[in-house]
């Protein structure tokens, strides 16, 4: 059995403040209690210090991204080493002219910055039109920091790092409905895989399909969990947002943190929340031994899966 020690992770569900200085006191006074309260691990919503802008199409909203490491990764960078505390910051990344992606950023309990995650896949539905602000990630990543293992061993579109605590995988939103990203950052030896998220419930939609959409998007991720033998978390934003122009979105939090076998450890409703649970590696060996699916994959059989689509 592994003999990796047992560590705390935490993941706030939370919404944003009137100013992204604001929202950045509040999440660094929600970072101070988890932390306070034995936390190891934290991560944030996705885009953690901004509404959620994708609502529809404005130039003006790329003035939102920054770089990383940036203003607001320096500050948490500088608050995780305080802390000693391992941190995933989701941000609105400006990597270069007119190149910006939907990002998150690794802080080891040190303060250093172990790498970047760049969401792979990008949505394009109404009320969220993210292919018009955000660049996807790359399958092969300029090389990382220290500490960022992808599956060509250097830097991929999908990695791990190895923080202090435990190895972790970051995905984005979106991402949460592929089980290849799960598969591939499980296959690189994540503890847990963590999704930042933010969705919600379109107004007009919710009385009709709200409910079904909601145990959709836990489902998706509790399969996540047990197909891999893995620990999945997935903080997701919470409240109402409006955008002149459309009836808004609202974010419909039910943030959760599972076991390989999909139990919850814990779990949310709709309003703002820390979550927290005591991730053990020791059952990650137990539960794939018992429920060998990675053992057992015939990887000899699954070129197809690399074609957008086989039948005629």
């Amino acid at each position: 059995m592994s003999t990796r020690a047992p560590f705390t992770v935490a993941i706030i569900q939370d919404g944003v403040e009137s100013t992204a200085a604001e929202t950045l006191v509040a999440t660094e006074r929600r970072i101070r209690d988890a932390a306070a309260k034995g936390a190891q691990v934290i991560c944030l919503k996705e885009l953690f210090n901004a509404p959620y802008f994708c609502k529809k199409l404005d130039a003006s909203r790329f003035d939102i991204a920054e770089p990383v490491p940036g203003p607001t990764v320096e500050r948490l960078q500088a608050v995780a080493k305080e802390l000693a505390v391992v941190l995933v910051v989701p941000i609105y990344e400006k990597q270069g002219p007119g190149v910006y992606r939907n990002s998150a950023a690794v802080i080891d309990a040190d303060g250093a910055l172990l790498g970047v995650y760049r969401k792979m896949h990008i949505p394009h539905d109404p009320l969220f039109e993210e292919k018009y602000y955000f660049a996807p990630g790359d399958a092969a990543n300029p090389p990382q920091p220290k500490g960022a293992r992808g599956p060509d061993g250097e830097a991929g579109g999908f990695m791990v790092w190895k923080t202090r605590y435990a190895t972790i995988g970051v995905l984005i939103c979106w991402d949460q409905w592929y089980p290849e990203g799960a598969r591939i950052t499980s296959l690189l030896g994540a503890d847990i895989l963590f999704y930042p998220t933010a969705i919600g419930w379109h107004p007009a939609e919710k009385a009709e399909w709200g409910a079904a959409q909601v145990d959709a998007w836990r489902t998706a991720q509790r399969a996540h969990a047990i197909a891999n033998g893995v620990f999945v978390a997935s903080p997701n934003r919470t409240g109402f947002e409006a955008e002149a122009g459309t009836d808004g979105i609202e974010f419909f939090g039910h943030s959760m943190i599972v076991d390989p076998y999909g139990r919850y450890l814990a779990q949310a409703e709709t309003g703002e929340a820390t979550l927290m649970a005591t991730v053990d590696p020791a059952l990650i060996e137990y539960v794939r031994r018992n429920w060998p699916f990675l053992r057992d994959r015939r990887i000899d059989a699954y070129g197809p899966i690399l074609n957008r689509w086989i039948g005629s």
